[in-house]
């Protein structure tokens, strides 16, 4: 009898096959599934980045000591733009600049349509309330009345904005207010410098 015609010595070449053939579907298979949850984190990062979240570079000292110059934030660009959410008081919001739109701007929100807002020796008062604004240091006061310091109502659409460095900031009191359709996105994080990152205030 012939040493390959006993089942005992059937040549093994075929198991062997079969398993690289497995091996090898297997590799295929993990390749395709990280290029599917690659692919997949690249478009929840596009879908958050277009449509929420967009990361802007501050520029100017404005908005000491809230946001400095050169810092990296995210602003929210969806509860705006989709009415999830109104323009507040408080808002730090990005806008195009009312007398350039080529450029944009970051201000504090003071004063909602129909609010009454004075600025009186640096003083602001709205609705005839003092507005207790801890966010500007006494370093970063001035004694600058807007408009003789006599009340004025915001136009409808439209909203009244300071920066927090009052004695170094263009804002409503140098060029007006801001139409509704120019504000674009709330700021509401910081992600560089690192020792900075949190939630905006």
């Amino acid at each position: 009898m012939q040493e390959h015609d006993n089942p005992a010595f059937a040549p093994a070449l075929p198991a062997e096959n079969e398993g690289a053939k497995e091996r090898a579907h297997s590799s295929l298979w993990g390749a395709l599934s990280w290029a599917r949850d690659l692919a997949f984190s690249v478009l929840i990062a596009v879908v958050l980045i277009v449509f929420i979240y967009q990361p802007v570079k501050v520029e100017g000292t404005s908005m000491t000591p809230t946001l400095q110059n050169d810092e990296r934030i995210f602003i929210n660009k969806f509860t705006y733009r989709f009415g999830l959410a109104t323009i507040a008081r408080g808002d730090t919001v990005v806008f195009w600049y009312p007398q350039d739109q080529s450029k944009s701007y970051i201000k504090r929100v003071i004063g909602v349509p129909g609010d009454r807002v004075r600025v009186d020796g640096g003083e602001v008062y709205v609705n005839g309330q003092l507005l207790e604004e801890d966010y500007v240091p006494a370093i970063n006061r001035d004694s600058v009345s807007w408009r003789d310091g006599e009340e004025q109502t915001v136009p409808r659409d439209k909203y009244f904005v300071l920066g927090d460095h009052r004695n170094s900031s263009s804002d409503s009191r140098t060029w007006g207010y801001v139409p509704r359709e120019n504000i674009y996105g709330r700021a509401v994080f910081v992600y560089w410098p690192l020792d900075k990152m949190g939630a905006l205030k």
